[in-house]
């Protein structure tokens, strides 16, 4: 009997096969413990990118919706309903553009009545130039007509390109500079 045994079972002398054996289990159980780890940060990583992204592809549709509208707003202006035009443009600007555009409300309102003038268009397209948190920059094209006395108050084709930049205030996408481009 060995010592310290109980007597009943013959005592097994560990061989070195089971210490390898024993070794292999553990350096076989700690590489899948690894993996479990790299998988798991893979995981959140994938996730972490697909919110970020999903983010992103929401900034860029509110930012070219925010365009889009001024723009509409911009070009389609009727002498009958002036101050509705204007207010619209108004609406959606902020900045040097909304202080440069209130100044010359009162004159832009004369000119229309005066002409008769009457601009209808729609955005055929709209992209982004350029966008980070809070600012964009979008190229829109317009097509449409305009009718005046000096088109004899019949629609005449006009089509425009313009450059907005746009800034986020209070979480609303507000443009700050419209300039036509050619």
């Amino acid at each position: 009997m060995a010592a310290g045994g109980s007597g009943g079972h013959p005592v097994t002398p560990v061989t070195d096969s089971r210490v390898r054996l024993d070794i292999v289990l553990y350096v076989l159980a700690l590489l899948l413990a690894c993996g479990c780890v790299f998988g798991g940060v893979l995981v959140y990583q994938a996730h972490r990118d697909r919110d970020r992204d999903a983010a992103e592809q929401e900034r860029y549709g509110d930012v070219v919706h925010a365009a889009e509208d001024e723009v509409e707003a911009f070009i389609n202006i009727d002498y009958r309903k002036a101050q509705d035009s204007i207010g619209a443009v108004a609406a959606g600007a902020t900045g040097d553009f909304k202080k440069q555009y209130d100044t010359s409300t009162d004159g832009v309102v004369d000119v229309l009545r005066r002409n008769k003038s009457v601009m209808d268009g729609t955005v055929l397209w709209a992209g982004v130039v350029n966008v980070d948190a809070d600012s964009a920059t979008v190229i829109a094209a317009t097509t449409g007509t305009v009718a005046n006395v000096s088109t004899d108050n019949k629609p005449v084709a006009r089509s425009f390109r313009l450059k907005l930049d746009l800034v986020r205030v209070d979480g609303v996408w507000l443009t700050n500079n419209l300039e036509f481009v050619g």
